[in-house]
Formats: C-alpha cells, structure tokens, sequence
C-alpha cells in the first residue's frame, strides 16, 4: 500500500540507513554461508557441511516461491525500476529459478526507500511540510519474505553452529563471524516487521523506536533458551533432532490450519503458507490469525514451548555426562536454571510490551479502516506525491473485495494489531 505518514528528516535517514543496514547484512550473511561451507569440507566436517547446505538450499528454494507466487498475483501493482525492468524483459521467473528473487525485491525496496528519502530531503529544504509516502504495495511481502528467512534459515543456521561448537568444544573464526552475522540478520529481520507496520500508523497507530526495542527484546529472550536448548540436545542425541522437528511441526501445522488462515490465493498454496508458519513456531510466537482470544493462544503456545524446551534440556541432561571433553564445563544445574530463567524474563518482557507499548487501534472497526485504506490505496498509482491524502480521504469510496497483495497486506496488519 501507498501510506502517508509525518516524518522528521532525521528520523526519514534513520529509517533509510536501516534500509540499507539490512542490504549490508543481506550480503555479509551469504558471502559468511559460502565461507563456512569451504570452512566445513577443509576440516573434514562432511555431514555438517551436508545439513547447513541443505537448509541453505532448503530456505532459498521456500522463499523463491513465496516470491513469485506473490509477484505472481501483483503484477499490475509494480512501479520501482528495476522491477519494471525485469517484468518488460520477462526476467522474474528467471530470477526466481536462480534463486534470485529476494535480491530481486531487495533492489526494489532500496529504490523506493532512496527515493522516499530524497523527496524527503527537497521538501525538508523547500521548507515543505514534512510528508513521506511509501511505495508499501509490495513491501509487506518483502517483510513477510524476510521473516520467513528469519525462522527458515537464520535460526536453524545457529543452531547448526552451535552445536558444532559443542561437540567440538572450541570456537573458530568464521564459526564466530557466522555466529554474530546470523544474530544480527535475526534481529533486523524482526525489527524490521515490527517497524514495517508503523506504515499504517499515519494516524491513531502509532509506534515508537522503543516499541519496536522492546519487541525484539522479548522476541531474543524467547529464542536464546530455544535454539541453545536444541542445540544442546542435537549435540547428544543428534539422530532424534529430525523425529522431534517433524512431530512437533505436523502438530503446529494442524494448529494453524485451526486458525483458518487465508493469506494465499488458492487452498494448496495456503497448506504451503501454514507449513511455513509451523516452521516459524517451532521457534517463536508469530500471529497469524484473529480467530480466537490472542492472550489465550499465546498463553497455551508459550506453556507448550516451554514444556518442550524443558524436555530437551532434561535430556541433554541425562545424557551429557557420558561423554568427556568439554561437557565437563557445562554444568547442568546451572544451564537449565539459566535458559529457563531467560524464558520466563522473556514472557514477562512480553507481557509488559503487549500491555503497554504495543500499538493500539483507535477505534474497534479495524477491518473496515484496513479495507478502505487498501481500496484507496489501490487506486494510487504516485508513490511520490506529496499531497497529504490519508486513507480517511477515501472512505467515502465503496469496499471492494480485496485480492492480492492488498489482502495480504491488509490481513498481514489486521492480524498484527489483534
């Protein structure tokens, strides 16, 4: 969607210099992925090399397809440069058989955000009411996408890694660098959604750097228990890790078929959607729908989480004095105290975001003001102007049903504001 929000100039260049934080991250994070792999066969270390290919592959192969499947249906609604370019010359599907979509979607987004910014600074020296509007038609599947690497790669990286690091009792540079990377594409994909619905928060949704701070501090303190939990479980039992995964995945698959999700264009692909929202709650919480009291559903998902995460470290364990080495320094009686106190601060940082600093709607009609804000916006074609419209400005506009990206896009913030 086309959104129009005040912006400070400096706060416009910070936004701007995240933008371009993540490209920088984007790139270190897939320069790092070939590093360690080289990494992996020069020490010999075959089956490592063997899994982080396969999820390396694994999440770009899940992404790509979202992707087109996504531009697939939007077509119509593109309007960066670069992307015009590759639809003209009927580059898209090719881009995304070789696995360069993303990259593909990641130009777009820095064109957009490089023109925001330079409108934005004319206007801040024509002493212009300070107005940016954003090319968002196609963003919030850029967020999405990025997301789903978050949880379909980043994670499952690091816990790879570190259980390399436990089996092997050392660390190596690279590993080190790898570490610090996949952390840090972590956390900018996730604040980056975060700070991705404040689009919408022209007026009455409003959200602060803070906010979106305190988000991602109750979504690390969750995560670090879990991934240091099933790393330390995949170092001693590291056959069952797969028959884990899938039993546990199946389940939350089922679960959010429960939610009756409808993000995707056809049944099929929806299954698709929600395979992949499994893989996102194997991890962390992620809202996918508005059936159901939300304080409910995320008090059952955290509880079973950390019954979960609890079990896998009952058996690390159990296990973890058979073997000599380096288990000798992780004691258990302190680690499980520890990731579980991280567990426990993490849920009570989320309760205090959701009770006080997550944005609230104005008024109970969301779903309406969504729908007419996608409606007005469908018809907006300048990413540029300047005018001051706000979605209200079209309400006087019938509703139309919503395909698309506008559905998507209007579900993606109807479901983040529940």
């Amino acid at each position: 969607m086309v959104a129009t929000q005040e912006c400070f100039p400096f706060g416009c260049l910070l936004k701007y210099l995240f933008t371009l934080l993540g490209l920088f991250l984007f790139v270190l994070d897939i320069v790092l992925d070939v590093r360690t792999v080289v990494s992996f066969y020069q020490d010999g270390s075959y089956v490592y090399m063997a899994v982080l290919i396969f999820l390396l592959l694994g999440s770009s192969v899940l992404l790509q397809v979202f992707s087109w499947l996504w531009y697939s249906d939007s077509l119509e609604l593109i309007e960066t440069k670069v992307e015009k370019f590759a639809k003209e010359h009927l580059l898209i599907k090719p881009f995304h058989f070789l696995q360069l979509g993303v990259c593909l979607r990641f130009a777009g987004v820095i064109e957009t955000s490089t023109k925001d910014i330079l409108h934005q600074i004319t206007n801040f020296r024509n002493g212009a009411r300070h107005i940016i509007r954003e090319d968002a038609k196609l963003k919030y599947d850029f967020l999405m996408i990025r997301l789903i690497e978050a949880f379909s790669e980043n994670i499952p990286q690091l816990t790879l890694i570190l259980t390399r690091i436990l089996q092997r009792g050392e660390l190596e540079l690279v590993t080190g660098l790898k570490i610090l990377t996949t952390a840090a594409a972590l956390a900018f994909n996730v604040a980056l959604y975060h700070q991705g619905m404040h689009v919408y928060g022209s007026k009455g949704f409003k959200m602060s750097w803070m906010s979106t701070v305190i988000y991602f501090l109750w979504n690390l303190l969750l995560i670090i228990p879990r991934v240091t939990a099933l790393a330390l479980f995949c170092s001693v039992l590291p056959c069952f890790i797969i028959a884990h995964f899938l039993s546990l995945w199946m389940l939350l698959v089922l679960v959010v078929w429960s939610q009756k999700t409808d993000h995707m264009k056809s049944p099929g692909w929806e299954w698709f959607f929600r395979a992949a929202v499994g893989v996102i709650w194997y991890f962390n919480w992620f809202n996918v729908s508005k059936k159901g009291c939300l304080k409910v559903k995320i008090a059952i998902y955290n509880s079973l989480m950390a019954l979960d995460t609890a079990m896998l470290l009952g058996l690390w364990s159990w296990k973890v004095f058979e073997y000599a080495g380096c288990w000798n320094s992780l004691n258990p009686y302190v680690v499980i105290p520890t990731l579980l106190g991280l567990y426990v601060t993490g849920i009570l940082v989320k309760i205090i975001y959701y009770k006080w600093l997550h944005p609230k709607l104005p008024e109970p009609s969301e779903e309406r003001q969504f729908r007419q804000a996608a409606t007005y916006d469908a018809g907006s074609t300048d990413s540029t102007d300047s005018t001051g419209l706000s979605p209200e400005d079209g309400a006087a506009a019938p509703a139309q049903p919503l395909t698309g990206v506008l559905k998507r896009s209007s579900t993606m913030v109807a479901n983040f504001y529940f």
